[in-house]
């Protein structure tokens, strides 16, 4: 085994072009972009319901406000440019939690964890080789979902208290030689570091967890850091673009919010899918001819 990865990473150094457009290749094979609009959407009706769940249940450990904040944060990252606006209407909710019933509560878990169920079926279509290996018991499919969800309450409690730190931090300074020197600068360095390491450590767990079959730590590292690396490049594009070109609020009028956030998660379940294609495709390198044909799913 040691022997087919080595190879691997010399055949990928040696022909990094090669790799890329057999890559490119089964993506477009496996129907990638169908596969990433079907996670979008569902990912859309679940990020509202999801963020409730988290915040009234973090909230009686830490108060409202910090916990909205950390969260606008952390939207930076999922949802570029619309987390401030997703957060109002967040709190807009949360200040009426008085009358969520039981039947709006179940509703909300049943939604928030639908798009966890549909990114793992498409990533079984990516992983197709391990899936005709192995099969997952239907009663652990449908726990990951909420285990995920314990998993990124968790991660937001420990954003909340490390970004509080830093800020507060930050807005102190500190005296060195008799001068006052701010922090403010660094702390935004840290912070944004921490989110991108955050950011690579949770791709990274949903490569690992999502597709069945026993996973390699450094086949889903490397996957986890090309979709962090692509991610990074596209949200800083699309906060420019829908900053400075683009005209949706003109087109799509007060349902523009909801657009831009779907077309953000669109291109994120997009990258997110192609970092997975790269991990099968390097998997599969050495276990199967080089020219053999890519499974393909038809649609008429």
């Amino acid at each position: 085994m040691q022997t087919i990865i080595d190879d691997h990473a010399l055949y990928v150094a040696k022909h990094p072009g090669t790799f890329l457009l057999q890559t490119i290749k089964a993506f477009r094979a496996n129907q990638g972009l169908l596969l990433a609009g079907a996670v979008a959407y569902y990912a859309l009706l679940s990020i509202v319901p999801l963020m409730i769940l988290i915040v009234i249940a973090l909230s009686r450990v830490v108060p409202q406000h910090v916990l909205l904040t950390a969260l606008a944060h952390l939207l930076q990252w999922l949802v570029p440019g619309q987390s401030n606006a997703l957060v109002r209407e967040l709190a807009n909710f949360l200040a009426h939690r008085a009358v969520i019933g039981w039947v709006l509560l179940l509703t909300m878990i049943f939604f928030s964890s639908l798009a966890f169920t549909v990114l793992e079926n498409a990533m079984s279509i990516i992983f197709v080789h391990r899936v005709v290996v192995r099969r997952r018991h239907f009663l652990l499919s449908a726990m990951l979902p909420y285990c995920y969800i314990l998993f990124l309450g968790v991660g937001l409690l420990i954003v909340t208290f490390v970004s509080s730190g830093l800020e507060a931090i930050g807005a102190e300074g500190m005296d060195l030689f008799g001068l006052h020197v701010s922090l403010q600068g660094l702390s935004r360095a840290v912070l944004y570091l921490l989110g991108l390491a955050g950011e690579v450590f949770v791709l990274t767990s949903i490569y690992l967890v999502m597709p069945v079959g026993r996973p390699s730590l450094k086949h889903a590292l490397f996957g986890g850091v090309v979709a962090a690396v692509l991610w990074e490049i596209t949200r800083h594009v699309l906060v420019w673009y829908f900053a400075t070109l683009s005209q949706v609020s003109v087109v799509y009028g007060s349902l523009t919010m909801a657009i831009v956030i779907l077309f953000s998660l669109e291109w994120l379940a997009t990258l997110l899918l192609f970092g997975a294609q790269v991990i099968s495709q390097y998997e599969r390198f050495g276990t199967e001819p080089r020219q053999a044909p890519q499974p393909k799913i038809e649609t008429g």
